[in-house]
């Protein structure tokens, strides 16, 4: 007979900055939560901002999940609208007493870890999903914002009973240093998992092959980059089609405007497909998988998804791409910030369908190992198993 599990009864909050965010990336493992015996909760905000128009919060409940709507502001400037997310965080935990608190994202973490503290509440989980744009941007403004975040995430992380979950080894030295947190509390979890039956190896679309950078368009996304990669790639004779696919929001000051993204597609450099849900047909189309990211990725899902569909990717150098991207194993490395290497990347592959299909069958391969969500969310219970009977195998 089978031990009980840890999890049965067990009262599981996760506290997020979106809830489409959190029905996209972190599903699998409220499901096996719940299938353990958990009763699950979700905190976000209702303004679903990079949701698609047919996402609606009812899925949640009949996913058995308790939704509570709280406030968060995205970027963090009004005091008084984050004393209203304080306040509302107070007594959403006061009213719910989860035996377990799971934040994700930066400003949860940093509110909800203090608040755990004060609040005693038993278990703690804070899973980074990229130290984002306030480690990685450049702005002088943020240099004075980063000691105060840091101090917060160590009142935090100075909870009796808390685990730290990074997506990639980079922000697990960048913050377990700067924080000084112990590292046997603190684990590398690549990301938030890929469906491996929908997303499968396809053969090679016919034509012209077909470069495709698939995320929100923001400018940290590298979208800058790809365009000129294009470009230069046109300049060269290059027989190349470059793809953007995703959308842009107003409320976003890094969004690409739509604006930029039409007049880039009337001058040809690029196509734009605007947003699309059905990935797996969107992949299947594609010979390269591009992100030039320059921001504080954790583990971009679209590198998930391409290494699961088989195919070749090019990425920049930078810690949340390189958790999944080998140089030259399943995909190609360049230097953030450079078209030139990009195009020359791109092109490279485009011209090589022996090479593409080496470095996608190893990619597969990668994501069959390890990166499925099957895996990924059972590696997360593991961690919950962990904080909730501290030093039981």
């Amino acid at each position: 007979m089978a031990a009980p599990s840890l999890l049965r009864g067990t009262t599981i909050l996760f506290v997020a900055n979106e809830a489409y965010f959190f029905f996209s990336h972190r599903i699998q493992i409220a499901r096996a939560a719940i299938a353990e015996g958990a009763r699950v909760h979700l905190a976000a905000p209702t303004d679903h901002v990079w949701a698609p128009a047919s996402f609606d919060i009812a899925v949640l409940e009949r996913e058995g999940i308790r939704f509570h709507p709280l406030p968060v502001s995205r970027r963090g400037r009004n005091p008084f609208e984050e004393l209203r997310t304080l306040f509302a965080m107070t007594r959403l935990f006061r009213a719910i007493k989860p035996d377990l608190l799971h934040l994700l994202t930066i400003k949860p973490i940093l509110y909800g870890g203090v608040l755990a503290r004060l609040l005693a509440v038993p278990a703690v989980v804070m899973a980074f999903t990229g130290l984002g744009h306030v480690f990685a941007g450049r702005e002088p403004s943020l240099a004075l914002i980063r000691p105060f975040v840091l101090a917060l995430l160590r009142i935090g992380l100075g909870h009796p009973n808390v685990r730290a979950i990074f997506q990639n080894r980079g922000d697990f030295e960048t913050i377990v240093s700067a924080a000084g947190f112990p590292r046997g509390m603190a684990t590398v979890i690549p990301g938030a998992g890929v469906e491996l039956d929908r997303f499968h190896p396809r053969p090679a679309a016919a034509g012209v092959p077909l470069a495709l950078l698939a995320a929100r368009l923001i400018w940290d996304k590298g979208i800058a980059e790809f365009v000129e990669a294009a470009r230069i790639a046109r300049r060269r004779g290059a027989e190349v089609r470059f793809v953007l696919v995703g959308d842009t929001h107003p409320s976003n000051p890094r969004a690409v405007p739509e604006a930029q993204l039409r007049a880039w597609a009337a001058e040809g450099a690029v196509e734009w497909w605007g947003r699309r849900d059905d990935m797996d047909e969107v992949l299947a189309a594609a010979a390269v998988v591009c992100l030039p990211s320059t921001y504080g990725e954790g583990v971009p899902k679209v590198l998930l998804e391409a290494l699961a569909a088989g195919r070749a990717v090019v990425a920049t150098d930078i810690p949340g791409c390189r958790e999944v991207i080998v140089d030259e194993e399943n995909g190609l490395l360049v230097a953030p910030g450079d078209p030139e290497a990009l195009a020359a990347a791109v092109i490279a592959l485009a011209g090589d369908p022996a090479r593409r299909a080496r470095l996608g069958a190893a990619g597969r391969r990668m994501a069959e190992a390890r990166l499925g969500v099957a895996a990924i969310a059972q590696a997360t219970l593991t961690v919950y198993r962990d904080v909730l009977a501290p030093g039981t195998p």
